[in-house]
């Protein structure tokens, strides 16, 4: 009975379904695809993509199949400390910018084209990098590319005996006699000689138009010349008392300062021509400039003060007998020659100081606050802005290499110009801003091409123009 019992209660055994090929002609049940390994198919249409199991490295992202693989963990891990509007932001963000792709592997050669925000996102890069390619960079070279001799120049701190006119003539003071050379054919002239009670000359300035020249004089007395003609147009008498080693010109007002702390403004078309006064140095001023605006003038004296006078402020009235700084800067320990307003920022003005100072230091004419100070390690003789690039020119004395290049507002050192064996006493810019002239205690004149052309002035490629304003070519 347990026999049958046990016998009956046993499920019977099933046949195990062997995987036999179908027949010729009969028709069995289908088989998964399995792309062909071969390339030689007869099929042109048909495309092969090599081994499905094996996944094609070439066509896979591998920055985006690390974050799928890491991303959830991470959200699975802080899923309680997310709110669920940054959850639901994320879950946006991601269908934004995944497009849907959810793949880690690719077995296929040709990734899919970018589409939508990606492809829009890719054709902007690629506009905006040929619209703006990169800039090249600047060669800046460390020799002179002319040198001119200048015996007898006089080598006094103070002085300012060198100049660069809008009509590319230098003029350069060498004891009592002002050469001109023309830079445009390298000619030189010589423009007068002063006698020996008159002379030295101390300073030289071009007006704005390039035509006139103002000489200052030993013997406190100033002179115009016209350069074209070589005529003396008159002599300024009685504006200091001693020698005049400092001159700027602000359109037909020539300002003179002298070593009797006096700066004067002389309109130079009147008989009677000093306008104004300006009283606040107590020795000699060796540093004059006026703004870009012509609307405040610097000055330096040998009193280690810096005075900002606002031109609006001046008083018409010598009677009055002097009219207020705007500012005072007495941060320097030095005499103060070197002035240079920044062409690209009208209110930031630079000056350097002497042996005793040896520094440059940056000024606000708005709020009258010093912005940055730096020790050149020695005595500051001239500065000059770059038009063109955010960079100044320092020439310094009683150093290896005097002419110094900084990007400013870093202040690092971009160049160190070699030649001048001496200290550089005066510095003149080109009126295209990319050459600089130097006189030192060498007796050398020098010329560097320090601050390179301008892209403005490049020549620029040929195109053909129609219209009414076809036959201007440039901006002057």
């Amino acid at each position: 009975m347990e026999a049958a019992g046990c016998s009956s209660s046993r499920p019977p055994r099933r046949r195990r379904p062997e995987l036999l090929p179908p027949a010729p002609g009969s028709a069995g049940p289908s088989r998964p695809y399995m792309p062909s390994l071969c390339t030689n198919s007869k099929n042109p249409s048909t495309k092969c993509y090599g081994d499905r199991f094996i996944p094609d490295r070439s066509a896979m992202d591998m920055d985006m199949a690390y974050y799928l693989l890491t991303e959830p963990k991470k959200d699975q891990e802080n899923e309680g400390m997310v709110p669920p509007a940054k959850q639901a932001y994320r879950r946006l963000l991601a269908e934004k910018f995944l497009g849907g792709r959810t793949r880690i592997l690719a077995f296929r050669n040709k990734p899919p084209e970018p589409q939508g925000m990606l492809q829009q996102i890719s054709a902007e890069t690629q506009t905006s990098s040929q619209i703006n390619p990169a800039k090249q960079h600047r060669k800046i070279p460390k020799f002179a590319e002319r040198t001119l001799d200048a015996p007898g120049v006089v080598d006094d701190y103070y002085l300012n005996v060198l100049d660069w006119g809008s009509k590319n003539v230098v003029s350069i003071a060498l004891e009592n006699t002002l050469y001109l050379w023309n830079s445009s054919d390298s000619s030189t002239s010589e423009l007068v000689t002063v006698d020996d009670d008159n002379g030295p000359i101390t300073s030289v300035s071009w007006s704005c138009e390039g035509q006139h020249i103002a000489i200052g004089l030993n013997s406190s007395d100033i002179q115009l010349w016209d350069a074209s003609s070589s005529r003396k147009l008159r002599t300024l008498q009685g504006v200091h008392e001693s020698r005049v080693g400092s001159l700027a010109w602000n359109s037909n007002i020539l300002t003179t300062g002298g070593m009797d702390g006096k700066i004067v403004n002389n309109d130079v078309r009147m008989r009677s021509h000093i306008v104004q006064t300006y009283r606040g140095h107590e020795a000699e001023v060796c540093g004059l400039r006026w703004s870009g605006s012509c609307q405040q003038l610097a000055s330096g004296g040998n009193d280690n003060l810096v005075h900002i006078w606002d031109a609006s402020m001046a008083s018409s009235n010598p009677a009055l007998g002097h009219t207020r700084w705007l500012h005072r800067f007495i941060d320097h320990l030095s005499a103060v020659k070197a002035l240079a307003w920044c062409p690209f920022q009208s209110n930031l003005l630079a000056s350097g100081g002497g042996g005793n100072d040896r520094c440059i230091k940056f000024w606000n004419t708005h709020t009258g606050l010093c912005l940055n100070s730096v020790d050149t390690g020695a005595q500051v003789c001239a500065l000059i802005w770059n038009k063109n690039e955010k960079e100044l020119l320092s020439a310094c004395g009683f150093i290896q290499k005097p002419l110094i290049l900084w990007k400013y507002p870093s202040m690092v050192k971009l160049a160190e110009l070699e030649g001048h064996t001496s200290r550089v006493l005066c510095l003149a810019q080109s009126p295209d801003g990319s050459t600089v002239a130097s006189v030192a205690a060498d007796e050398t004149l020098r010329f560097w091409n320090v601050f390179g052309t301008s892209e403005a002035l490049k020549p620029a490629a040929k195109t053909v123009h129609t219209g009414m304003f076809n036959s201007f070519s440039h901006i002057r």
